[in-house]
């Protein structure tokens, strides 16, 4: 299983104070040495965390191949083209939501989204798309000619959130699933059903298979285990876990939890 390590809330740690520190582009060797796979950013219309700058230099310095998340909207693809990463993950944006509520919509964006892919492929960029787990967004991925997929996994994380943390007691309880336990472990269990169907459904249609969103150390384990996924992309649970740990211990935590 590889582990790309997203590394936007090391700037949203700078960009709470307007400073510059912590700066990201000191993760990079830290990252490197600690066996992460993948270095993933996301570039976002409004800036909020990283920025131009930061883009360039972690691109340009890291001696891992960068992930870069963006939206589809033209002038982002523009500026990725520029940029050149290894991968280009598109992935949608609403600016008032706090984090990245859901997949593309594959199936209703065929014309942007075709456009797009054919500019990054003809830079010599992978392509991924973060997608819900659902088959007709595997096979519209399919048809997009993409050669990845990321599945957005925040309803199996905030599921497993529910049952098997203190959410619940909380603020930031999730009113549409304070439901019995049973109820949960059944809803979790289906979602876990349908990550690894809809994976080997779309390594079947030749698409390589990530994962990312919301998953952290006790909730990791069972998406690990779904042999079709290979990579997982995941960042503020490491990132958190790195005030009290450092950077480093926190990835190779990450590392070991991935292997159980």
């Amino acid at each position: 299983m590889l582990l790309g390590v997203n590394i936007d809330h090391i700037a949203v740690l700078r960009e709470a104070r307007k400073v510059a520190d912590p700066d990201p582009l000191d993760a990079l060797g830290i990252c490197r040495r600690a066996g992460a796979d993948q270095i993933t950013i996301h570039l976002r219309e409004d800036r909020r965390h990283m920025h131009d700058i930061d883009a360039k230099n972690i691109i340009e310095l890291s001696a891992l191949p960068v992930n870069l998340e963006c939206a589809t909207e033209p002038s982002m693809i523009d500026i990725t083209c520029g940029l050149r990463p290894h991968r280009v993950t598109l992935v949608p944006e609403k600016r008032e939501e706090v984090t990245t509520e859901g997949g593309l919509a594959v199936t209703g964006e065929q014309s942007r989204l075709k456009e797009a892919i054919s500019r990054l492929q003809k830079e010599e960029i992978e392509v991924s798309l973060f997608i819900d787990p659902a088959s007709n967004a595997v096979q519209a991925s399919a048809d997009l000619g993409v050669e990845w997929i990321e599945f957005h996994t925040g309803k199996y994380a905030n599921i497993y959130a529910m049952l098997y943390s203190n959410l619940t007691k909380t603020h930031h309880s999730i009113p549409e699933l304070k439901l019995p336990r049973s109820v949960l472990k059944k809803m979790l269990e289906e979602e876990l059903e349908s990550l690894s169907a809809l994976s080997a459904e779309a390594r079947v249609l030749g698409l390589k298979v990530a994962a990312g969103h919301g998953l952290n150390y006790h909730n990791v384990q069972a998406v690990a285990k779904i042999e079709e996924i290979e990579e997982l992309n995941i960042g503020q649970s490491i990132i958190a876990r790195s005030v009290y740990t450092g950077l480093e211990q926190a990835i190779l935590d990450m590392k070991a939890a991935l292997i159980k």
